[in-house]
């Protein structure tokens, strides 16, 4: 696939927010005919604000999913339920996987229907929904729904959001700046978490109090940075009142040509296979390791709880400190070397059985995980057509959801039996699967800023 040219037009003319997410989210003409880049040294303000507050949905996001790991042997204790049920609950096919499915299959009508900071706003409101149902230890099976739908709204946000910042000049530094608050999110909430768990074990739901404030935060914040966006698309609706059913059968075909331009793009397959890697390792490590602490090495619980905060510590340093020396110095070749260096760092977590050296190690393997996530968005704006952006990266997001869903449970159910002791073996093999499907990821040219 061929990367088409940038046009650079002048900062007072460039980055107005409505010319911003016209050209990324509006579907009156292609948005591919004509790509406007906002120049990374004169922000607006109102670009500053939007940039801002897509890193908080992504702290939101975060904090959700940094939180699973301290949680899991309540869950598992107050349910009274085998690790195999883990696939159930926030890692299962039936939840969180199903939930970006339909957000994916969905993004396409969604951009060309609806303003962007309506889709943001859409996708904070299922978000607090979610987290509104968790919080009163609903049974386990309502509790199982409800990861759907807060899968269904981060992915929502969390892929236009993308999108969005992906389209700013120098984006490596804003898609490591909103990734960085991902993991700033999965630092703070095992902390909490484990705090609330701990003191009052039979009532660790009311750790969910903390996320609907996130929550309402979140849409409040929404709506004021992109309230240039709360509406469906102007040209959408003016050409329905004209063509009636007509217009609204070919604003549907357009999305659905959108959907079949991106099945048929092989760079999308070969960037989603590399995050279906990537967040398979991430999620089973840091779902897994309290528990295999506790488990295999004597630890205790509450002592140990904080340990899945070390990952997510190491990873917003390294999303912080490795952004721009990984551009300057060549995304594919410091991603390859990270992947050898996290490599390394699992063996080492594997054949020393120090619960200090286990802490260390954890947070230097996040360290260099850091980078990778922000990098192949980086790679994926580049590779992907901006008409399709939104839904390519739907895609990638919802393989890259598969792989934090399948291996985190299928650990669960071979340690069911086997004991969680086998979660090593099998995080080594997803590291080397996942350097591996790195190389496979079609190279880009690389624009110097």
């Amino acid at each position: 696939m061929t990367v088409r040219p940038v046009q650079e037009v002048s900062h007072q003319h460039a980055h107005t927010p409505r010319e911003t997410e016209l050209r990324d989210f509006s579907a009156a003409s292609a948005p591919s005919e004509v790509e406007v880049v906002v120049n990374s040294s004169i922000l607006s303000r109102a670009d500053t604000l939007k940039i801002v507050v897509a890193g908080f949905s992504f702290f939101f996001a975060g904090a959700n999913d940094g939180s699973l790991g301290a949680l899991t042997p309540y869950i598992l204790r107050t349910y009274h339920i085998g690790s195999e049920y883990v696939a159930l609950m926030y890692h299962g096919y039936a939840s969180t996987f199903v939930g970006w499915v339909l957000a994916a299959f969905t993004n396409s009508h969604m951009a060309r229907y609806f303003g962007l900071g309506l889709i943001l706003t859409i996708g904070a409101v299922l978000q607090l929904a979610a987290h509104l149902l968790r919080f009163w230890a609903p049974p386990f099976g309502l509790y199982v729904v409800t990861f759907f739908i807060q899968a269904c709204g981060m992915a929502y946000q969390d892929s236009h959001s993308n999108t969005f910042v992906a389209s700013i000049k120098g984006a490596h530094r804003w898609l490591g700046f909103i990734h960085a608050m991902y993991a700033l999110g999965c630092l703070v909430s095992p902390f909490v978490a484990t705090a609330i768990a701990s003191k009052i074990q039979d009532r660790w739901p009311l750790f969910y109090t903390f996320l609907v404030g996130i929550g309402v935060v979140n849409i409040i914040a929404v709506l004021v940075a992109f309230r240039d966006s709360l509406q469906i698309n102007a040209s959408t609706a003016a050409t329905e009142d004209a063509h009636g059913t007509e217009a609204t059968t070919g604003r549907a075909k357009m999305a659905s040509r959108d959907i079949l331009d991106t099945l048929k793009s092989p760079p999308v397959y070969l960037l989603s296979i590399f995050y279906f890697f990537m967040l398979g390792v991430v999620i089973t490590a840091g779902g897994w390791v309290v528990e295999y602490l506790v488990s295999a090495r004597n630890g205790k619980l509450p002592e140990v709880g904080y340990v899945s905060a070390g990952l997510w510590a190491g990873m917003f340093l390294g999303r912080v400190l490795l952004a721009e020396p990984t551009h300057r110095f060549g995304e594919r070749r410091m991603a390859m070397g990270y992947c050898v260096i996290i490599l390394a760092l699992q063996l080492m977590f594997w054949l020393i059985p120090n619960l200090i050296s286990s802490a260390v190690t954890i947070c230097a393997l996040g360290f260099f995980f850091g980078p990778l996530f922000a990098t192949g968005m980086s790679i994926g704006s580049k590779l992907f057509d901006k008409r399709i952006q939104p839904t390519a990266l739907g895609f990638v997001f919802v393989l890259a959801q598969a792989g934090g869903s399948l291996f985190p449970a299928l650990t669960g159910v071979i340690a069911s039996k086997a004991g969680v002791k086998i979660m090593q073996p099998i995080l080594v093999g997803l590291i080397v699967a996942m350097g591996v499907s790195w190389a496979l990821v079609p190279k880009v040219p690389r624009h110097d800023d």
